[in-house]
């Protein structure tokens, strides 16, 4: 075989343990039921307890409070992400969409991005606006709001960590989460600092402090997002490292090539490459126990293998790069 060509004889396109019939093989994950009843209970109460702080937030004119509840609405948008994809993860494939509904996740999350970017721009010209012209802050509200929000936050967590914490997408909610109890605790000081003292200025200056916090969320989930849809090899990944495992693990494997590494959504890696067979090699054995090796080694849940008979590892016209 010559290039890259896609027979479909299964001595050399071979497809053993990856049926393209979608009533024998699924491109969706298992869903755990625990994770998605946690994410669930976690993202109704925050995001309940996001509107009572922010109205809060109004009502005592506190700054710092909404900027918690903005910093509530990323622990709510990653808790909201964590139950789509367990939820839509059941839905099976179709003919249209024959990786499902994963991507949604994906698109879900730069949408929250970008509006989280625009959050801080306001929390940021609000504080400054205040700083120059103080208002009236009823410390007494602000602080009962405040410790219930650390309360609901402290509860949240707790429901997660009886999940599957390994889970990245529970690992990822729990990491907002916790991200937030500093908000809280900020929110917090701020109004003993009012009600002791009455300096109203701590008001807007820890605003700015949690809306660095919104603004790292943001931006680590721009670039998430953004190299997932970009198909970008996923972190921490390297091809060298990968050929040379499989080569070494995988008997009768001699060459690995003309590799391709992407994200479908988050957790979800697949994997396209080439193999060349060592002398008397069964295509077969090699092609599943790639396979195997790839879920094993590398959590690659998904991969198509093509054996190369020629050993010269060209790959498809126009490749310039193999990652």
């Amino acid at each position: 075989m010559s290039g890259h060509d896609h027979s479909h004889d299964h001595g050399e396109h071979d497809h053993s343990g990856h049926d393209h019939d979608h009533a024998g093989h699924s491109h969706t994950p298992k869903v755990s039921a625990n994770n998605e009843r946690a994410a669930l209970i976690g993202l109704v109460l925050t995001g309940s307890f996001m509107i009572a702080e922010l109205v809060g937030g109004y009502l005592s004119g506190s700054l710092a409070l909404i900027a918690d509840a903005g910093h509530m609405l990323t622990d709510t948008v990653a808790l909201f992400l964590a139950w789509l994809g367990f939820r839509l993860g059941s839905r099976p494939a179709d003919s249209k969409r024959s990786f499902g509904y994963a991507r949604l996740e994906v698109l879900a999350g730069l949408l929250n991005a970008l509006t989280l970017f625009a959050l801080v721009g306001w929390i940021a010209y609000e504080a400054i606006n205040r700083l120059f012209e103080p208002q009236e802050v009823l410390a007494g509200p602000m602080f009962i709001v405040a410790v219930l929000g650390l309360l609901v936050n402290l509860g949240v967590f707790r429901i997660l960590q009886g999940a599957d914490r390994d889970h990245v997408n529970i690992k990822g909610a729990s990491l907002h989460v916790l991200g937030d109890l500093l908000g809280s605790v900020g929110a917090i000081l701020a109004a003993v600092t009012i009600w002791l003292t009455g300096w109203t200025p701590i008001d807007p200056i820890l605003s700015v402090f949690v809306s660095l916090l919104i603004l790292r969320s943001g931006w680590a989930l721009l670039m998430r997002t953004f190299n997932i849809l970009m198909e970008g090899a996923p972190e921490g990944f390297d091809s060298a490292t990968l050929e040379a495992g499989l080569v070494k693990t995988v008997p009768g494997l001699a060459k690995v090539s003309h590799l391709h590494v992407w994200s479908l959504s988050s957790g979800r890696t697949m994997a396209t490459l080439e193999i060349a067979l060592a002398p008397g090699a069964d295509p077969a054995e090699v092609t599943a126990a790639t396979k195997a090796a790839l879920q094993a080694d590398f959590d690659i849940g998904h991969s198509t293998i093509e054996i190369d008979w020629t050993g010269s590892g060209r790959g498809c016209p126009g490749d310039a790069v193999s990652l």
